[in-house]
């Protein structure tokens, strides 16, 4: 019989001790007692303390064997219930099927489309006959290697530069070259635009708990808030940032107005001595590569400042090697986390505290300026700016030139080619017409107004009737003037004159030609000109015009 008295006493004890012990510790403990109390012991410690009969029995076997589970383990090796995959040896094959199906874009798989959430992952093994839970496929999923994974954002595209190292080692001898010689280089780029206002910011920020900073359901911008367009100036010498919050558009004015203001109010106070600037950037957007603004507004920059500006732009698709956007940017967006813009006083205020162990500091202004879009640059604007100041260098020109302050000297003037010979003067000589030269001139004159009426003789016969003007108005038949010379050349009313025949005193005369000049007769009568509204009337056009005979 067991030691009622014994079991009676200890009760009390075994209140206040098993509730500190473990489960290996307890049940060695119930089993010391039951030993103590004798036969029977067993199942009086059991109804006594509560316990289950067979933890108590365990116990007093344990002692009794000797056989107690190793430092460390509550258990010996081998119980308990056994492990569902060890039970169930296609449950992890089936499971990773599941995943990497999914994964590889298998059209067969049952969540190529759906989310592979630990609950959906259970619910398809259980019906494809291996029941589990959402607690067993977490467990399986880790041991086997998989955890939650964001995507990771480091393609840079197929369409590469072959040049894109090429770039990237020169853009760093640039700098290094500049940095050496203690002249400024600097990153620059524009931060996405973010509306002004109560609205959500990723990221989270120590609060109460129970009472998270409210923000809007929704991100429509507020017009009459306005947004921020942050344009950044990192200096890689002296780890400085420089930010300037535009309130207007994205564009190269904003660009161009940013590096001035760094210049005014960092720059030349750093670097009293600079007389070049390098400038890293994208090759697109604001300070694109492309941008004829940009080049225009560095251009001016250039001359206002006296500082030699050379830009190096990044190859297409890879603006993420740009140190302002891990340097400085990173760090803003650090700052905003889970922290609503409400005002342009918060942006300024948040940029400007910021700070970091490597001892990077900002500075930020604000820039109410509107900086319009769409402001064109003429070809003939950009094609004085490349003659005048922007040099482009040997090595990708379209990425890497250099807007110089001054136009470069002009070239040293060369010899004066010799004027082209007149090739009519020839043709006058005497060894050709057997004429004085001013004999020539004076037929040749006389004979351009019958050459001109002989012309238009030609014109109208082919036509076969007279040339109408624009208006509709026909002209009038060609006629013979009233008097005519009986020899030599005969003057005509010239279709191309609307002025009188001249009169005798003012027709040139052929006396003074010499012997061997040909006789020309006088041409058949030609179509006037087309009237206009301001012509003179000429005379009636006859009914059938015939040329008069050949002298």
């Amino acid at each position: 019989m067991a030691d009622d008295d014994l079991v009676a006493r200890m009760a009390p004890e075994l209140g206040l001790l098993l509730p500190e012990l473990d489960e290996k510790s307890r049940r060695l403990v119930l089993g010391a007692v039951a030993r103590a109390a004798g036969k029977g012991g067993t199942g009086a410690v059991a109804r006594v303390t509560g316990a289950s009969w067979q933890t108590v029995a365990d116990g007093v076997a344990e002692l009794g064997s000797g056989e107690v589970a190793a430092p460390g383990r509550v258990r010996r090796p081998g119980g308990g219930r056994k492990r569902l995959a060890d039970a169930d040896p296609g449950l992890v094959p089936a499971l990773l099927a599941l995943v990497e199906d999914s994964t590889r874009g298998d059209p067969e798989s049952p969540l190529l489309w759906t989310s592979k959430s630990v609950d959906r992952l259970a619910a398809e093994l259980t019906a494809a006959g291996h029941p589990c839970g959402r607690s067993t496929v977490w467990r399986l999923l880790g041991e086997q290697g998989f955890s939650m994974q964001a995507n990771a954002k480091v393609l840079e595209g197929t369409a590469q530069h072959e040049d894109r190292d090429a770039q990237f080692r020169y853009i760093s001898g640039q700098a290094r070259e500049y940095m050496a010689a203690g002249q400024p280089v600097i990153s620059v780029d524009a931060k996405k635009k973010e509306p002004v206002g109560g609205y959500a910011q990723a990221g989270r920020e120590w609060a109460r708990k129970g009472h998270p900073v409210q923000a809007r359901d929704h991100s429509f911008e507020d017009r009459e808030a306005g947004h921020a367009i942050p344009y950044g100036i990192y200096d890689v010498t002296a780890n400085e940032g420089f930010i300037n919050v535009g309130t207007g558009g994205n564009t190269a004015s904003l660009a161009v107005e940013s590096l001035r203001r760094w210049w005014e109010m960092i720059g030349k106070g750093a670097y009293p001595g600079a007389a070049r600037l390098l400038v890293t950037c994208d090759a697109g957007g604001s300070n694109g590569r492309k941008n004829r603004a940009w080049k225009k507004g560095l251009a001016q920059f250039a001359q206002d400042t006296g500082l030699e500006v050379t830009v190096a732009h990044f190859p297409p698709g890879t603006s993420k090697w740009n140190k302002i956007e891990h340097q400085l940017f990173s760090q803003v967006s650090h700052a905003w986390r889970g922290r609503p813009l409400t005002s342009y006083e918060v942006i300024i205020s948040t940029i400007s505290a910021i700070t970091t162990k490597t001892g990077l500091t900002v500075a930020a202004t604000l820039d109410r300026d509107p900086h319009p879009a769409r402001q064109q640059v003429s070809d003939q604007e950009i094609r004085d700016i490349e003659d005048r100041c922007l040099t482009r260098h040997p090595f990708h020109g379209e990425w890497n030139y250099t807007l110089l302050p001054v136009p470069p000297p002009p070239p040293p003037p060369g010899t004066p080619p010799p004027p082209p010979p007149r090739a009519r003067a020839a043709l006058s000589h005497p060894a050709l017409t057997g004429m004085d030269p001013a004999d020539v001139t004076t037929l040749a004159t006389a004979l351009e107004v019958p050459a001109a009426a002989r012309r238009e003789h030609d014109l109208y016969a082919k036509r076969g009737h007279p040339r109408k003007s624009r208006g509709g108005i026909t002209p009038p038949a060609p006629t013979q003037t009233s008097s005519s010379p009986p020899s030599s050349c005969a003057t005509w009313k010239s279709p191309r004159q609307h002025s009188p025949p001249p009169s005798a005193s003012t027709r040139p005369s052929y006396a003074a030609a010499p012997a061997t000049s040909a006789t020309c007769s006088p041409p058949p009568p030609t179509p006037p000109p087309p009237r206009h509204h301001n012509t003179r009337p000429g005379p009636t056009p006859s009914s059938s015009p015939t040329p008069p005979a050949t002298a």
